[in-house]
């Protein structure tokens, strides 16, 4: 597994503006999070969505692809840091 923490530079108030993502060995995602403007947080795993929040259908490109787009800036996180943000965030009983 990998983490990432992408931040999404845009106006519209209607999309996160930090995605953070765990990433399984076949590059997909497994679990996310996304923070949007009026501090709600989304997330997505398996079969469970919320705030419309899904994981992506397509491979997650490597970081340095991501960052060579000017609206993102993503960075590796580590393992811990992603479940203390999941726990966080993601209610218990899902």
């Amino acid at each position: 597994m990998r983490y990432i923490d992408v931040e999404w530079k845009h106006d519209c108030k209607d999309e996160p503006t930090r995605l953070v993502s765990e990433i399984g060995p076949d590059n997909y995602e497994t679990r996310k999070l996304e923070f949007f403007p009026d501090g709600s947080v989304g997330y997505a795993f398996e079969s469970k969505e919320s705030l419309n929040t899904r994981l992506g259908i397509d491979v997650v490109p490597p970081l340095k692809e991501i960052n060579s787009l000017e609206e993102f800036q993503g960075k590796t996180i580590s393992k811990k840091q992603f479940e203390l943000l999941w726990q966080e965030y993601v209610p218990s009983s899902s």
